[in-house]
């Protein structure tokens, strides 16, 4: 067993890679009662265009799968819904799919064996038929009516049209009714019996347990299964430059909402460096202490503090800032003005101070432990160890964060997407 320690937060992660290649990480926390567990499979919304393993076939599988095959997992041949069973059992479970994994998860402070019982039975034991994947497409189909009438979602969406203009990364997670209304059970079992075979999988559990009595209990719940081999995804080549600078919508909102995107490279080295930097300088240039948001926010030209966000995987990578504006124009406007003003004086007082305040709020994580399985697991599908933010933090200097403002913050790179008042 591989064990990966942080001294400066005093945390352990014990990792095992099974032989049939699942990955076990097990955080041991004695300071709660709680358990934490999430099993998850690399397969999301932007893989459907792939190479089976085995039969070397090259499939196109309709967009939405990775969702539709999560909203299945919980109907058993015995007719009952496993989300049901746990919910009665007092535990508090879920599932969610992102663009690139789906994950089942629950958490709980008593009937913790049943409810893995209940988690490594329904992932392992798929049952899908012509009938309940009919009833299936209506119900996902209203879930994508609401998706297209969320502000949020289309706001987001919209900026990821302006960003790329081929990457998958644009497909809705959800599909959409067209797209799902192509999905049948072979589609399903063809989905499932390849990306959810356990050398695709990771399993995360953080919370109060011995972990050799846990890794066992695991094993033992595991079906045997044939080892695969590598699963080769096809994704749309790197597009250079944004595919369009605004676009807007016209919604039922109260006010107007805007997101502000810079498109960045994609790297494959230094990581999580680029990723630390970047958020020290979304917090310099318009977080809540920075004297760009002061200004707007006393113009009333910003309604409240925007949210800062970083995506990158080894195929896309943007910068997205969102917000409230009854004038968004004016808040990339000043944005602008602000990022050419530290690319010629460099602020390196609030940047030491904005470096204290990120590295605050990495070590506030590691107090939940549904932030630390989530950070783990979302950090695993990208390659990355997560201490290696505590670890290398300080390696984030001055200099290193001036070279990442040059590169990403560029003003040819920048989207603005608009959700208007209707």
């Amino acid at each position: 067993m591989k064990v990966i320690e942080s001294l400066k937060i005093k945390e352990k992660v014990y990792i095992e890679q099974l032989e049939n290649g699942l990955t076990i990480m097990l955080v041991p926390k004695a300071t709660t009662n709680k358990k934490y567990v999430m099993w998850a499979t690399h397969f999301g919304s932007v893989d459907n265009h792939f190479i089976m393993p085995e039969t070397k076939e090259e499939v196109y599988v309709p967009d939405g799968v990775a969702h539709f095959l999560e909203h299945k997992m919980f109907e058993q041949e015995s007719g009952k819904n496993s989300l049901d069973t746990l919910m009665a059992l007092g535990v508090d479970a879920n599932a969610y799919t992102t663009n690139n994994h789906t994950a089942y998860l629950f958490e709980t402070t008593e009937h913790f064996m049943e409810a893995l019982d209940e988690l490594m039975d329904y992932v392992q034991h798929p049952y899908f038929t012509d009938e309940n994947v009919e009833k299936e497409k209506g119900i996902i189909g209203q879930e994508i009516g609401m998706y297209d009438d969320d502000p949020g979602w289309q706001l987001y969406m919209n900026a990821l049209d302006c960003l790329y203009e081929k990457n998958a990364i644009k497909i809705d997670i959800a599909g959409t009714v067209e797209s799902i209304s192509k999905i049948d059970k072979d589609v399903l079992y063809k989905c499932y019996n390849t990306f959810y075979h356990p050398s695709n999988m990771v399993m995360v559990l953080c919370g109060n347990f011995e972990v050799e009595k846990m890794l066992e209990e695991i094993k033992a719940r595991l079906i045997k299964r044939p080892k695969q081999g590598e699963i080769k995804r096809i994704y749309a080549p790197e597009e250079k430059g944004i595919h369009q600078e605004y676009k807007e919508a016209y919604m039922e909102v109260s006010q107007p909402a805007f997101m502000i995107g810079f498109k960045d490279e994609v790297k494959k080295e230094n990581k999580v460096q680029r990723h630390i930097a970047i958020e020290i300088l979304m917090n310099m240039l318009i977080g809540k202490s920075s004297p760009l948001y002061q200004k707007l926010y006393q113009e009333g030209i910003l309604l409240s503090q925007p949210d800062l966000d970083y995506e990158f995987t080894d195929y896309y990578a943007h910068v997205l800032l969102t917000g409230q504006s009854k004038n968004p124009n004016k808040v990339k406007e000043e944005l602008l003005k602000e990022i050419q003003k530290q690319k010629e004086n460099f602020d390196e007082t609030h940047f030491e101070r904005i470096k204290k305040k990120v590295y605050g709020d990495y070590v506030v994580e590691y107090n939940n432990i549904s932030d630390i399985a989530r950070m783990l697991l979302s950090d695993y599908f990208k390659g990355i160890n997560s201490f290696d933010y505590i670890e290398q933090f300080q390696t984030v200097t001055a200099e290193y964060t001036k070279q990442i403002l040059q590169e990403v913050f560029d003003e040819k790179q920048c989207i603005l997407s608009v959700v208007k008042i209707k």
